[in-house]
Formats: C-alpha cells, sequence, structure tokens
C-alpha cells in the first residue's frame, strides 16, 4: 500500500521566479509554497506542484455509456466510471459539487492497475473519466488510460475542455471518446457563471474533431441564463460549421442546485424549441437528458429507420441497418 501521505507529481508546471505556474488549465494559476490552484488539487508542497488526489477516487461504479452521456460510442455497454474531488471551473449551477468543491479527500488508494483490473472484473467495454472533471486529475487518468490501452479498454473523458493547447496533446492523446460540456455560447455567461473563458472550450472541441476522437457535446439549459433562442441558434450554427451535422448535441434540463437554488426547472416546451431550432441548423442527433418523456431513440437521417432504440439510460434494440452513421459499435 503506497504512503498516502506522500503526493504524486504533477505534470504541466514550470518555475516562474520564486512561484510555480500551472499550465494544465488556461487559468495558468501562478502558485508559492503551500498554495493550491483553483482546482484545489495541485498544490505546490517542498517547492514542487503535486497532485493530491492521485489514484484516490471519491467514486467508483458501473455505468451504463448512456449515463455519460455518449450515445454513439459502443451503445448498450457498460463504462467503469470513476472521479475524484476538485474541478477547475466554478460553475454556480453544479450538479456534482460536493465532489468539485469540497477541500477533503478520500483515503481509499486504488491505483491505475486495480482500475484497470475492475473493469475487466467488471465485464465493461470502456472506462470513463467523469463525475468531477477529468483534466484536474490529469496525471491519474493518464496511467490509467495507458495501461487500459494495453489491455484494448478505450477511455473515455467526460470534461468541460478547459485544458491548455499544451497539455491538451499529452492528456489526451489515446483518449477514445469525450463528451465535452458546452455551458453556453457566450463569454459573459462563462465569465458571471463559470469563472472561466468560452474560446479555450471551443478550441478543444474543434481540437478533438480535427485528432479523429468521437465526439459528443452537451449543452445545459438554464432558464433566463442560456435558454434564449438566439444563442441556441448561434451554438447549433457553429456545431455544424466547424464539428459537422453528424456531431450529437445533449440538450440538458436544468434543475437548481448549488448556489442557483432559487432558479426555476428547464420546461418542456423550451427543451423541445431547443431541440427544434438545433434540428433547423443541419444537426441530424440530438437529444434531450435530465428530462423524461422525450424521444431519444436514434433514427437514420436518410430514410427515418430507428437505429437505436432507448428507454432512458437502457438500449432497448438495435436495428440492423445498411446506411453508413456515425456510431462506433466497437473498438478494434
Amino acid at each position: 500500500m503506497p504512503n498516502l501521505t506522500k503526493h504524486h507529481p504533477a505534470k504541466f508546471w514550470s518555475p516562474k521566479g520564486d512561484s510555480i505556474q500551472c499550465w494544465l488549465c488556461p487559468h495558468l494559476c501562478t502558485l508559492s509554497e503551500g498554495q493550491s490552484g483553483k482546482c484545489l488539487v495541485r498544490t505546490v508542497i517542498d517547492g514542487e506542484l503535486v497532485s493530491t488526489i492521485y489514484a484516490l477516487p471519491s467514486a467508483l461504479r458501473v455505468d451504463p455509456i448512456e449515463k455519460k452521456p455518449l450515445y454513439h460510442f459502443l451503445p448498450g455497454s457498460k463504462s467503469f466510471s470513476l472521479g475524484t474531488q476538485g474541478c477547475n471551473l466554478k460553475c454556480d449551477f453544479c450538479q456534482n459539487w460536493h465532489l468539485s468543491t469540497q477541500h477533503g479527500h478520500a483515503s481509499v488508494y486504488v491505483s491505475p492497475e486495480e482500475i484497470v483490473s475492475e473493469a475487466l472484473e467488471a465485464s465493461c467495454q470502456s472506462i470513463a473519466f467523469t463525475y468531477n472533471e477529468p483534466i484536474v486529475f490529469a496525471e491519474y487518468a493518464m496511467d490509467i488510460r495507458d495501461l487500459a490501452n494495453k489491455a484494448n479498454i478505450p477511455c473515455v473523458f467526460i470534461t468541460n475542455g478547459y485544458i491548455t493547447p499544451e497539455a491538451r496533446e499529452e492528456v489526451f492523446a489515446g483518449i477514445k471518446a469525450v463528451n465535452i460540456d458546452l455551458k453556453a455560447f457566450s463569454e459573459d455567461i462563462y465569465i458571471k457563471y463559470t469563472g472561466a473563458q468560452l474560446n479555450p472550450v471551443l478550441d478543444t472541441i474543434k481540437w478533438c474533431i480535427q485528432e479523429g476522437i468521437h465526439t459528443e457535446l452537451t449543452t445545459l439549459i438554464i432558464p433566463g441564463v442560456s435558454d434564449d433562442p438566439d444563442m441556441i441558434k448561434k451554438e447549433c450554427q457553429w456545431i455544424s460549421k466547424h464539428c459537422g451535422n453528424d456531431t450529437v448535441l445533449h440538450i440538458n434540463a436544468f434543475h437548481p442546485d448549488h448556489k442557483m437554488k432559487d432558479y426555476p426547472r428547464t420546461s418542456r416546451a423550451v427543451l423541445q424549441r431547443c431541440k427544434e431550432i438545433a434540428h433547423k441548423c443541419g444537426l441530424k442527433y440530438v437529444y434531450v437528458g435530465n428530462y423524461p418523456g422525450f424521444d431519444n431513440n436514434t433514427y437514420c437521417p436518410e430514410c427515418g429507420e430507428i437505429i437505436l432504440k432507448r428507454d432512458l439510460y437502457s438500449v432497448k434494440g438495435i436495428a440492423s441497418h445498411t446506411h453508413e452513421l456515425p456510431i462506433i459499435w466497437r473498438v478494434s
């Protein structure tokens, strides 16, 4: 059993005078001895940057891949899912705030080797870095990824995409699929409600598409904040132009949480309107989450046939089909 008092060396930092600069994410935190970055989990100890959550997962469970959500990547399969604590965004609407904002950490050490072994024992077809922001536990995720790839288990990132181009090359290397949270198509909303900026996220989305990583996007529709039809239209037009009309978009309903408990839930009518806007902009695969009753089956855009029949997070049927679709059925 490793010594839990000895933190794991972090990557992606450089000396900066008497301080240290972390360049994992665009915050570029400059830290003195004993200080932690905005993520709360990368700290300067004895003149070096360390990860305080390496191999200390706060959540471990087996989920359907659809719960990530990833609808076009290994549909109907199980994903071994893990997360730690910490996040490099400070979203007022965070629904996993207990993981992203708390300072305490888990105390049970689970090595990368154990993660891969447990995934194999559970007959999972993938490993998902999720629940909190996996960028902040990059070193742990990368070590798991390398072992998982040797065992032919694909790894997926459920992420806010807030990472520097320099770190992204290494952190996302070998990742087979991502779902990137596009919080809103507005710099002002990003700054006010997340403490971050929009453009680095857009850059990550475009990079993942260019690198051939299977990419799905999620946008949370918050009443009075991110539900403006013109903004939704601009977002969908951007996705169509820079990512392609085959890109999967998940439109998620908001429910009051964290610092926004006084906001109303997203209505069915608003979600339906957003879905219609996305389709009018040319997007072929648009799904609605966090709100029961929507048709989230996957239809062939060529002939209209149901290819994947879904009930919440379960795939109830997969039809044989002749048209080529942007769905990854298996990983070679």
